[in-house]
């Protein structure tokens, strides 16, 4: 494949979100793409790759978790040499290609390549040209992204400046890959439970059952964890919303340690294993707006009080000033010695999915 249209590159980053997803002009005859979720295939030539341009990419796809009590990436990064290239490996659902104009090296010439010289003349022109997306290019459901520059310095300055967007960009696809997965059969039990007792709209998948329910309060569990699933809880919890300083992260603390001290326990039998957050790992705080509600979200680690168990959550708080409510929900993640990173993904693909706008006589419409 040779990119020979200089237009193409101006779809920059600023358009990457209006790419389709549905695969409407997606030709047929493609394989469907291959790959786990939260899995980059990173094409570059490894002394690149070991070299600053190399450091500013794992900086944005290797990032830490934040919050958490180990070291984990947002990404699981592997790279490959633009030579070794197999048909199997362009199959990928995730393939980033980085290289540089100036780039002499075998590897970089095989990306190089693939770009026209009208093509490389207009990015020499304007430096902020830094990146292409391209979907379904060797497979269905595959998401293909270039970047490059004249040289070095101008791509680590492009990634600077747009890494947040770039892990945005992976961060959303697949969060939309496991939801059309895990939600593909939802409990209607549960989501009842949660109109009746907490008055928002949740989905989550059928594995997941309902360990305690109560007015305000709710807790679901998948409850067949493995050595190759994790452990996961949801809760959901509602209380009047009285003054902003509810949602400060001191105060957020306080509503999520005081839920979990009351409905939470490593052992139902001794009151003493209730559950806390653990404060010498700084909890992460990130405010954001979903739906229109002032959201906070907070991602930190929990133990039980007589440490017997730990993990990780993912929580967040969402106000509701029309209905005068503040909402809490969580997910909580028990995997010892194991990495963490999709089951908090698939927290927050499900938790993601609530809409604490709902009102019951919606219902039917």
């Amino acid at each position: 494949m040779r990119i020979i249209s200089s237009f193409i590159l101006t779809l920059i980053f600023a358009a990457l979100s209006s790419c389709s997803q549905d695969g409407s002009m997606a030709d047929s005859s493609k394989p469907k793409a291959r790959g786990s979720i939260g899995e980059i295939i990173m094409v570059i030539d490894s002394v690149k790759w070991a070299g600053p341009v190399g450091e500013e990419l794992r900086n944005i796809f290797e990032a830490d978790l934040p919050g958490m009590f180990r070291s984990e990436a947002k990404f699981k990064v592997n790279t490959v040499d633009p030579r070794a290239m197999t048909r199997m490996l362009k199959m990928s659902t995730n393939l980033i290609y980085v290289t540089t104009f100036d780039d002499k090296r075998g590897s970089s010439q095989v990306i190089n390549s693939q770009f026209s010289k009208e093509s490389k003349e207009k990015a020499m022109n304007d430096p902020s040209i830094y990146s292409l997306r391209m979907e379904d290019e060797y497979a269905i459901g595959q998401e293909v992204l270039y970047l490059f520059g004249n040289n070095e310095n101008e791509l680590i300055d492009n990634l600077k400046k747009n890494g947040s967007r770039l892990q945005n960009l992976f961060e959303v696809r697949e969060r939309g890959r496991l939801e059309r997965i895990i939600l593909a059969r939802k409990n209607t039990e549960a989501a009842a439970e949660a109109k009746k007792n907490i008055g928002i709209q949740i989905n989550v998948p059928a594995s997941y059952q309902i360990a305690k329910s109560e007015k305000g309060f709710l807790w679901l569990r998948q409850i067949t964890p493995t050595a190759n699933r994790a452990d996961i809880s949801l809760i959901f919890h509602v209380e009047d919303y009285v003054d902003e300083s509810q949602t400060f992260p001191e105060n957020i603390l306080k509503v999520r340690d005081s839920v979990a001290r009351l409905h939470i326990f490593g052992d139902p039998e001794d009151p003493t294993s209730y559950v806390l957050t653990e404060k010498q790992i700084p909890p992460a705080f990130r405010n954001m707006v979903i739906n229109d509600n002032f959201t906070t979200e907070i991602r930190a680690s929990w133990r039980t009080n007589n440490l017997s168990m730990g993990g990780t959550y993912l929580g967040y708080l969402m106000v509701d000033e029309e209905k005068g409510k503040l909402y809490y929900l969580e997910g909580f993640v028990y995997y010892p010695n194991e990495v963490h990173r999709d089951a908090l993904r698939e927290i927050e693909t499900i938790l993601l999915n609530t809409d604490i706008n709902w009102k019951e006589d919606q219902e039917g419409t």
